[in-house]
């Protein structure tokens, strides 16, 4: 046991106490990451003070640590609108503080003041670690090498459902002046505070899923403070919005700075009406190329009417003059074939004359020969017969008169048989003339110089050249009618 002198422990709290006021008999300025923060309903912010080894992220000094409500309102509204950044947890800040020690509560930083340009200086930091990151993992330029749709129409929205910025942006969407139909599906997410990442990354992921039924991706915040864009610079979201397959536009409503978001972005905007307006303009881009394209197309096409116009003009004058020329030629052809029919059919008339002429001489020959020979058997029958009866003789002068009668009505039937087949002939060949054919009223149509058999065979493209007996008429087909015939 040990006897010596003691201490109670208030004694040794109140010891450790003036120790403490001793060393640090004013104030002292503290770097420090906020890792905690309340504030209650009196006003008063308590917050954990901590300090991590850079190497290791281990902790290696925690303290707590009071702002008063008397400084809390006026530190907070200083700091976050010289940063433009959110008092939070998660910040190095360079505070002013009294080190207190109280025997009941232990030991204490109470904040006097804070130095917003250390907290700028360490976001500028981080701001572009997170930069060097993501260009190094090549990702960076990736969203915005991405092509753009020549008419984004289907856009996926990331945005708060009640936010006046999304109202705007579909207002301004839907009622365009120029009447472009788009369609848009919002999908809702935080745009400020602690849950803004995690509930954007859901919206990205959601929107992956049916990557193929969208164009473009918008995301879109109305107007705030500078304080409630932090998530935006956050590590994770960008390096997911660098990678996208779809283009990303942004526009959440800050006119000074941009976030990190903005900057791996296809497209950054200032706010959703000019988002929507971006859609709106490239839209009406397209349709004055459209309608330029439309307008050159109509000239062009006008130019080579009047040009094919003028050249089909000058075929058809050239058609005109090879057609005349080409009839003039097969009109005398016709003219020398139908002679030369004649001339046959002449021809064939006097060899058919000729053959019958000679048929008939012949025939005659041979009469005179059976009469000859008649008259010679009628005597020797005579001689034979004369000592018969008077009753044969007269029937062998019957039999032989009757021959002689058959035979003169044979050749006198061949011979009319001839004469009338000769005729026949003859009244074909005048019937078959070409020019007795014309002159009953039929005509002959020719194309291309060849005389047409069927309607089958005609071109309606090609001028239909008809003879008549007295001229010749040209004419174009309007209308072919086919009866079926072979």
């Amino acid at each position: 046991m040990n006897n010596g002198a003691h201490q109670t422990l208030f004694e040794l709290s109140q010891g450790i106490r003036d120790a403490i006021q001793e060393s640090f008999p004013s104030t002292v300025w503290v770097v420090a990451e906020i890792s905690e923060m309340k504030e209650n309903r009196s006003g008063h912010c308590y917050l954990e003070l901590i300090e991590k080894d850079e190497i290791t992220d281990d902790i290696r000094a925690r303290a707590r640590a009071t702002i008063w409500s008397y400084s809390w309102r006026m530190i907070r509204p200083y700091f976050e609108s010289v940063t433009g950044q959110q008092f939070t947890q998660g910040l190095k800040v360079l505070v002013q503080v009294s080190v207190e020690y109280h025997p009941a509560y232990g030991l204490s930083l109470n904040i006097k003041d804070i130095d917003p340009t250390y907290t700028l200086g360490d976001l500028a930091r981080r701001r572009n670690q997170i930069l060097r990151q993501l260009q190094e993992a090549g990702v960076a330029d990736m969203n915005r090498e991405l092509s753009l749709p020549l008419v984004p129409q289907r856009i996926a929205v990331i945005s708060s459902a009640t936010a006046a910025g999304y109202q705007d942006f579909v207002n301004q969407l839907d009622n365009n002046p120029y009447h472009f139909r788009f369609t848009h599906e919002l999908f809702e997410a935080y745009m400020q505070g602690s849950e803004a990442v995690p509930s954007i990354l859901k919206a990205l992921d959601q929107i992956f899923r049916r990557e193929e039924e969208f164009d473009a991706v918008a995301i879109i915040r109305g107007g705030g403070s500078s304080v409630d864009l932090s998530c935006f610079d956050n590590f994770d979201l960008a390096f997911t919005v660098a990678q996208f397959p779809l283009p990303v536009v942004t526009g959440i409503g800050h006119e000074k700075d941009d976030t990190i978001v903005d900057f791996v972005a296809h497209t950054r905007l200032k706010t959703p009406t000019a988002t929507a307006e971006f859609f709106i303009t490239g839209a009406l881009s397209f349709f004055q190329k459209i309608t330029e394209l439309e307008k050159e197309i109509g000239r062009k096409v006008r130019e080579t009417l009047e040009a094919e116009r003028e050249r089909l003009q000058e075929i058809a004058s050239a058609i005109s003059d090879i057609t005349q020329e080409r009839m003039h030629r097969l009109s005398l052809d016709l003219q020398k074939t139908g002679h030369r029919v004649i001339q046959g059919v002449t021809h064939l008339i006097y060899a058919r004359r000729q053959r019958l002429q000679q048929t008939r001489h012949r025939l005659e020959v041979t009469l005179g020969k059976q009469r000859q020979r008649g008259f010679e058997e009628l005597r020797r029958f005579t001689y034979q017969v004369r000592m018969a009866t008077g009753m044969q003789i007269q029937k062998s002068a019957i039999s032989l008169r009757q021959k002689e009668s058959r035979i003169s009505r044979e050749v006198k039937g061949s011979l009319a048989s001839g004469s009338l087949r000769i005729a026949n002939l003859e009244e074909k060949l005048r019937i078959l003339n070409p020019d007795n054919i014309l002159k009953r009223g039929y005509t002959i149509t020719s194309q291309n110089g060849k005389i047409l058999k069927s309607s089958a065979t005609a071109d309606p493209s090609v001028p239909l050249e008809t003879r008549f007996a007295d001229g010749t008429i040209s004419s174009k087909i309007i209308k072919t009618t086919t009866y079926g015939n072979e």
